[in-house]
């Protein structure tokens, strides 16, 4: 099992995409028409950095994420945050400042901050808009994102299955509905070419252009690639998956059909399912064998005696064998059921005074997601590989099977 814990901060910033010693041309191919940009073009950021490492039993923290706050803070504060990043930071006077090298940049800057604890910085995720993010791994890996929205009206069903077999598999979702669609595409390089993006602006934008064309304001039923598929959004995840692959050295596919619920598709067929559920919880971050003074200078504010409370959002993703038959890699509602039952007896609780799981341990987001995955998986036939908990928008813990 891995265990991640990671801290999401924002900074503000501008910069052209350009190549001096490319021609006009070229750096409109590559990078679009914002490398028109003369004197820059703004952006707000959002960085996360994914700490890993072992967890420490008597705090219950794997790192302390007020740590990463300061220290990470400080160096987007100092080289990022409000400046035209081309001329105020050495780092891209010579390497554009592409989300990639972005990403980059931050991961080499913050690392090293790092060496005196146990955790270490093993991803820098960055999001420059809606439609673009890119991730940095300590690997030296790097991957582009591009997200795109489609709307499209459909019936969920299998032409393979019969009418009886649809109708019991998917009830209501048999007559015709619709969804807003937002579809990400993500490339990987295992190393960056820091003057060239992963993915070309004019590769990208002719891909997305063809899927829209094909997909938005669409009958899915009946569209072309589709009539003899299963019209479910695994099969739909898949599909896209197949037709970005044969145009682009594509990754994987994440489709959301809405924003809580999505499937992923990568190579081999491989096939996932998410789903998020929140739930409603106090607690208190209190350690018996630490001071009064020492739990409150580990934990701050959530050491506060009446204890404090979130909206806790979890986010459940499965694997398995996925039925090409019924487009289908596992029942919805089985799902769906088996979260909301392994949160229950959590809902409207004080963590720590109400429940067994926190007697003897302090009710960290890492002690919960390893609290709650047994719950989860046994429930879901040991089909879950990922899971997620946002504790705040800020702070995120994952524990992934490996």
């Amino acid at each position: 099992m891995l265990l991640t814990v990671s801290k999401r901060l924002e900074f503000s910033a501008s910069r052209r995409l350009h190549v001096k010693t490319w021609s006009e041309k070229e750096n409109q191919a590559v990078f679009g028409p914002e490398t028109n940009a003369r004197y820059g073009s703004g952006r707000n950021y959002i960085a996360y950095f994914v700490f890993t490492g072992p967890v420490d039993p008597a705090t219950g923290m794997l790192i302390n994420i007020s740590e990463i706050k300061e220290r990470a803070g400080k160096v987007l504060r100092d080289g990022f945050d409000h400046k035209f990043l081309n001329q105020d930071n050495p780092s891209f006077r010579e390497v554009p400042p592409t989300a990639e090298n972005i990403a980059r940049q931050l991961y080499c800057d913050v690392a090293s901050l790092f060496s005196d604890v146990e955790a270490r910085l093993s991803v820098c995720h960055l999001s420059e808009s809606p439609q673009r993010s890119a991730t940095y791994y300590f690997t030296s890996a790097c991957e582009a994102n591009y997200w795109f929205e489609f709307s499209a009206a459909r019936r969920t069903m299998s032409p393979h299955l019969s009418p009886e077999e649809n109708v019991r598999l998917f009830g209501p979702a048999t007559a015709p509905h619709g969804h807003n669609y937002r579809c990400r595409l993500a490339f990987r390089a295992e190393q960056l070419d820091l003057k060239r993006p992963l993915v070309r602006y004019d590769e990208i934008d002719t891909c997305v252009r063809a899927l829209r064309t094909e997909l938005d304001h669409q009958y899915l039923n009946e569209v072309i690639g589709l009539k003899e598929r299963p019209i479910t959004t695994e099969s739909l995840a898949e599909y896209i998956y197949e037709r970005v692959k044969s145009m682009m050295p594509l990754d994987r596919v994440r489709l959301h059909e809405r924003a809580d619920f999505f499937a992923e598709a990568w190579e081999d067929n491989a096939i996932f399912l998410g789903l998020q559920v929140p739930f409603y919880a106090a607690h208190r971050l209190h350690t018996a064998t630490l001071s009064n003074a020492e739990n409150i200078r580990l934990y701050g504010k959530c050491n506060n005696p009446t204890g404090h409370g979130h909206r806790y959002l979890t986010e459940t993703t499965i694997g398995g064998e996925y039925d090409e038959r019924s487009g289908t890699l596992y029942d919805f509602v089985a799902l769906n059921d088996a979260i909301h039952e392994s949160l229950k007896p959590w809902q409207d609780r004080h963590l720590d005074l109400e429940t067994k799981d926190f007697r003897g341990a302090p009710s960290t987001g890492e002690n919960i997601v390893r609290a709650l995955w047994p719950k989860i998986d046994n429930r879901a036939n040991q089909h879950l590989v990922r899971f997620r908990l946002w504790e705040t928008a800020n702070n995120r813990f994952t524990l992934r099977r490996t």
